[in-house]
């Protein structure tokens, strides 16, 4: 864990073993939520990047007729 320093600019730096855990770059834009309490960010990737996460997941899903 890191503790990290609000500037005068309300900006944060992220420290750089977690840039390069999570593969972070410049201008890469990350989701900021509010959860119980806690502010938890969340790098936002290419949709392309989530293929794969979920592997053995069942996609057979029941639809209606006119949704084939």
């Amino acid at each position: 864990m890191s503790a990290v320093t609000l500037s005068p600019k309300n900006q944060l730096v992220i420290p750089r073993a977690i840039r390069e855990a999570f593969k972070l770059t410049p201008g890469q834009r990350i989701e900021v939520l509010v959860h119980e309490g806690r502010i938890t960010l969340v790098p936002i990737g290419p949709m392309r990047g989530l293929r794969g996460l979920t592997p053995g997941l069942d996609t057979a899903v029941p639809r209606d007729g006119d949704r084939v």
